[in-house]
Order: C-alpha cells, then structure tokens, then sequence
C-alpha cells in the first residue's frame, strides 16, 4: 500500500510547547490509495467525528517543483456496462455480443471530447495548455475467449473537471451523449470515483505566507486531482507544495532533485516556524 503524507498547519487552538518549542498545534495527516482515487482523504472527510477541532490550514504535499499551487483540476471517473447474451462462437445468432456496440460507445466518448474543448470557464486562463474539461478513455474490458459470444463489456474512462465545475453536470452531459447512441441494448452507466476539484483563495493566509518564502508572485494550477479537494471541502485552506516534477511521475526511474529536497525542507521549517510560533 503506498501512502501519502502532508502536514496541515493550523492555529485555532493555541497550546503550550511540550518542548519542541510549538506554541499553536502542528497536525500530520497520512493518508492511504492517493493514487487509485483520493480514497483515504475521502474516507477520512465521511468518518471524521471531530473529537477536537480541524486546522485551518493545510499543506499537501504534492511534486510542484517547488511552486506553491493553489488550485488543481477534478478526476470524475465513469463506467459504461454493456451487456449481452453468452453463446458458442459457433452459434453467434443465440447470443448478443457485448462488445460490438462498444466501438459506437468510443466514437460517441470521442465525438463529446471534442465538445468540451470548445467550451471554457472563467478558470480556463490557468490551464493554458487544457483550459477546457479533458475526457480519456481509459481502460476496456469484455469477454472470457475468443469461441464464446461475450455477454459483458466494461469500458471505463475519466472526465478533468475545472476548479470551477462540479461533478453532477458533467455526468449528465455524458449521459444524455450516450443516450443519442443507436441500438446500445441493456447497459448501464456508474459513476465509480470523484476526485473533487478545488481552489483556495489569493487571500488566504497559508497561500499567502508560502508565495513570500518562496518569493513567488503569480498563480499556478496544475490538472492533477490531491487530497486537497476533500479537505478543501471540509473548510481548509490548502495549498499544494513539495520538491519534483509530475512530468516524471508514474515513469521508470522517477527521481527528486537533491537541491529540491533539502530546499523544501528549509521552506517547510520556516512554514511551521510561522504558524505554530505565532
């Protein structure tokens, strides 16, 4: 299981140091299955029963080769289940294949990516290179052997929301585009994750704070989603900061830079210092 880590700073409840000489409460939240879907930040955002208050802010930690990123893009992930009848290959006319009316399914999918990036929202200036909802059509699933009529075909495929946008309309515009497709037969269609969007604004005091020390002026996104989306929706202010690129992410031989590393590690005391000694 690999986890991910970030520390949420916070200062609603100052306290007394212990000895690490920590006035305000500095918190660490691990999380689990970042990458699968943001399941432990959204695990922890249901079952979260407060035993006692929640910082205010929050740091993820997250490969921006060290820019401080205030807001990044959703992941709506969806299923189409198509589904037929098994029979012998040698007998196709007992059956009905699953599979065929998928590649109808993929043109439509094509045909609706095309149609979102036409259309832009007031976010799309930070997405110079994707200003628009992104559609990739991921994973396909069907069939047991190539003599047996397949009765079942999965394609599975994720939707980059705009910080701005939500899940629910663009599922629908997904539904009523497949909709329009001809002799579909009996399928379904699931929404299996949302990784919520999110945006912290320029005036908050961790993003503020974090441009100074690293002496930053203009705003970054990335198209990413992070834990941030759910803890932003719990009332945090997030920011999303850490040595690395996301260029080499998910790659052979991904690697950190050492100057990176040890520079973070500066910017991050200096962070803490800030507000839990305040």
């Amino acid at each position: 299981m690999r986890h991910e880590g970030f520390r949420c700073l916070g200062h609603q409840q100052p306290e007394k140091s212990d000895g690490g000489g920590v006035t305000n409460p500095l918190s660490l939240l691990l999380t689990f299955d970042e990458e699968p879907g943001i399941l432990g930040a959204q695990y922890f955002a249901r079952t979260w029963e407060h035993p006692f208050p929640l910082p205010k802010s929050a740091l993820v930690g997250e490969p921006t080769e060290m820019r401080v990123v205030r807001m990044h893009k959703g992941h709506l992930k969806l299923r189409i289940t198509l589904r037929g009848k098994t029979a012998h290959s040698a007998y196709p006319h007992l059956g009905i294949n699953a599979i065929e009316p998928a590649g109808r399914v993929i043109q439509a999918l094509i045909e609706l990516r095309h149609e979102f990036e036409k259309v832009q929202s007031p976010c799309s200036v930070f997405y110079p290179e994707t200003p628009f909802v992104t559609l990739n059509i991921a994973m396909i699933f069907g069939g047991t052997a190539t003599n047996v009529v397949p009765d079942r075909c999965d394609i599975d495929f994720g939707l980059r929301l705009l910080p701005d946008q939500s899940a629910e309309p663009i599922a629908d515009r997904v539904r009523a585009k497949l909709a329009s497709v001809s002799e579909l037969g009996d399928h379904a269609i699931t929404v299996t994750n949302i990784s919520a969007p999110f945006m912290t604004g320029e005036s908050s005091r961790i993003y503020r704070t974090l441009c100074e020390l690293v002496s930053q002026s203009e705003t970054h996104a990335v198209s990413y989603a992070s834990d941030a989306g759910p803890l932003h929706a719990m009332g945090l202010e997030c920011v999303l900061f850490g040595p690395g690129s996301i260029e080499v992410a998910h790659k052979p031989n991904e690697f950190m830079p050492k100057d990176q590393f040890h520079g973070a590690r500066n910017i991050l005391d200096r962070l803490v210092n800030r507000f839990c000694n305040s």
